[in-house]
């Protein structure tokens, strides 16, 4: 009977604790901030896995995720070994800068591709579980409702009546008020500008591809960003930033076809919406 009651249980825990999809583009940060540098960013749709076991307490409206898939990293060429093994406890960075965020240490088990090298920095293809944070998503889904299989109660024999235990006097012991609750991660919050007076150390460079289309029209207002990524569906990724790229570039050629953008996502200011600054961009 206990047994079947357990089981019922954990049934109804991993029902509860199944995943809700993103409804927006969402990215992902090292820290519970909209500030901190984006790890990545996933589609509307994804549904996301969440962490189990994050201790801190998180601000308000953030939630902890696990990604699995390789991400691209950087350790100091001081940190390897003459075959290439990285030491226990070393930093892999976002950028090849000591003061860059680190995205993960090295730990028993980690592997890793080296996929370049940037002078007194390696790059490499980290393959492990990381810890990332999202902002305005729920973090399951309503719990689905599981039948319990069990006796009808009158086929349950009574059980026998378990005697009081004898009370024991408490000892003599003055009264102490419970600890408080750990305050909660305090972040800089929605809405601050993100810094890429460093050429954009807050973020994480990578590849995005998709199909690249203007904003501008007579027919509504101007958009934040002339140019935005739309995906399969055509619902827009983000929008793109091409100051970065040189002034005898010919953006027109690629307006409407599939692109491959190398650059760095960050939150648009009091929106939802993300903006890549972008350093180059290819017809794919």
């Amino acid at each position: 009977m206990k047994i079947k009651q357990y089981l019922s249980a954990a049934l109804l825990t991993a029902a509860t604790l199944s995943a809700a999809p993103l409804t927006s583009t969402t990215a992902v940060h090292v820290k519970p901030s909209a500030t901190s540098p984006v790890i990545t960013v996933l589609n509307a749709g994804t549904e996301p896995t969440p962490a189990i076991g994050v201790a801190s307490a998180l601000p308000k409206g953030w939630s902890a995720i696990e990604l699995n898939e390789p991400h691209e990293a950087y350790i100091a060429n001081r940190d390897l070994t003459k075959e290439l093994d990285a030491r226990p406890g070393s930093a892999f960075r976002t950028l090849p800068k000591a003061d860059a965020p680190v995205l993960s240490t090295m730990q028993p088990g980690d592997q890793f591709e080296v996929t370049g090298y940037h002078g007194k920095w390696t790059q490499v293809k980290l393959t492990k579980k990381i810890i990332g944070y999202v902002q305005g998503w729920s973090g399951s889904a309503p719990a689905a409702s599981v039948a319990l299989n069990t006796p009808a109660a009158s086929n349950i024999p009574a059980a026998a009546p378990t005697p009081a235990p004898t009370p024991t006097p408490a000892p003599n012991i003055p009264f102490s008020p419970s600890p408080a609750a750990p305050a909660a991660m305090t972040g800089s919050g929605a809405g601050q500008p993100v810094n890429l007076g460093d050429g954009g150390s807050s973020a994480l460079p990578r590849l995005f591809q998709g199909k690249f289309v203007s904003t501008r029209s007579l027919l509504r207002p101007r958009r934040p960003y002339d140019y935005q990524l739309n995906d399969s569906s055509g619902q827009r990724y983000g929008y793109v930033n091409v100051s970065r790229l040189l002034q005898t570039e010919q953006i027109d050629k690629y307006i409407d076809h599939t692109v491959t953008i190398y650059g760095t996502a960050k939150p648009v200011e009091g929106t939802k919406d993300i903006v890549i600054e972008a350093e180059s961009l290819q017809l794919h």
